[in-house]
């Protein structure tokens, strides 16, 4: 299985965060050509083409930038279940915390809080951020309940997305987390 080399592994409880591989690709095409909504937010469902290039920015925005979303799974479970993690585009205001559930299965079990949680100290610590939002559509109820869990507050000052209606989420500043 191709790998990112150097690319940083946190583990968190109940997870493990990694950069993109090769064997994600099966996992990411069957979640962003569902038609069940999960990828409705970030311009999905995808057809194979789209999905494809998608996935392939995440992994570039590694190279590139030097960080990106980090894929997570169940500890001990090589099946990807979604992304999350710190994600800086060109043409994005401010430096963001993404993320996109997978996989039904993990819903409802605090994965995607517990992932966000370990990407946003990342950022904060390794990264050197020392504020970052999450770009959220307005009916995207599931990620704006994970964003208020997160402590994060809605900036109607900050500019949004370019591209799409978005509200912005500002995370706590790293010293409020201490």
């Amino acid at each position: 299985m191709t790998a990112l080399s150097g690319t940083p592994v946190i583990e968190t409880e109940r997870l493990v965060l990694r950069a993109p591989r090769s064997g994600d690709w099966p996992h990411w095409e069957a979640a962003a050509l569902a038609d069940d909504g999960r990828f409705d937010h970030i311009g999905g469902p995808f057809d194979g083409l789209s999905a494809w290039r998608a996935l392939c920015h995440l992994t570039g925005h590694w190279v590139y930038r030097g960080f990106g979303m980090f894929i997570w799974q169940a500890k001990g479970d090589d099946t990807p279940l979604g992304m999350t993690g710190p994600w800086a585009p060109e043409s994005w205001p401010e430096p963001e915390i993404g993320w996109t559930v997978w996989n039904a299965r993990a819903e409802g079990k605090g994965f995607a809080h517990e992932a966000a949680v370990a990407a946003r100290a990342f950022a904060y610590r390794t990264l050197g951020w020392t504020t970052v939002v999450s770009y959220i559509a307005p009916s995207n109820t599931r990620s704006i309940r994970l964003a208020e869990r997160l402590g994060c507050v809605l900036d109607n000052s900050a500019p949004g997305l370019p591209v799409k209606e978005t509200q912005v989420w500002r995370h706590p500043a790293p010293e409020a987390l201490a």
